[in-house]
């Protein structure tokens, strides 16, 4: 029974050391630059949204347009491949917020994303009734 248990304690040990060899010194994994402009739809939609809620807390639409340029798809040769081209920021918020008004997505996001839209100066009556009354046209 000692010699199983000392067989299984020094397999163990050599299959440990050669997996971190093999995934750290002869296979290491590679890194490559990638942009926001590349993310799938999902994950700009996800990225937008924190910005959004970014945006309602400090108020800075600078900040918030500043944030959001790595979405464009013309800063970059690499994102003009790219099947998620944003092309126009102010109208994908607009878009985004719209689709999640008719999707009835959670109520905070939807105010987040009409709050930074209507910084960007983009309402529609659609928003109106998820905008504070401050902010409202």
């Amino acid at each position: 029974m000692r010699n199983y248990i000392l067989t299984a304690i020094v397999a163990l040990g050599i299959g440990v050391s050669l997996g971190l060899y093999l995934g750290w010194v002869q296979f290491p994994r590679e890194y490559r630059e990638s942009y926001l402009c590349q993310l799938d739809r999902r994950y700009q939609e996800e990225y937008t949204i924190m910005v959004a809620r970014g945006y309602r807390q400090d108020g800075d639409i600078e900040r918030a347009l500043e944030r959001l340029q790595p979405l464009l798809t013309n800063n970059t040769p690499a994102c003009s491949e790219s099947r998620n081209q944003i092309e126009n920021i102010p109208l994908w918020v607009q878009t985004l917020t719209e689709k999640y008004i008719s999707t009835s997505a959670d109520r905070n996001t939807i105010e987040d994303l009409a709050i930074l839209s209507a910084g960007f100066g983009r309402t529609t009556p659609l928003m109106n009734n998820f905008l504070p009354e401050e902010t409202q046209p």
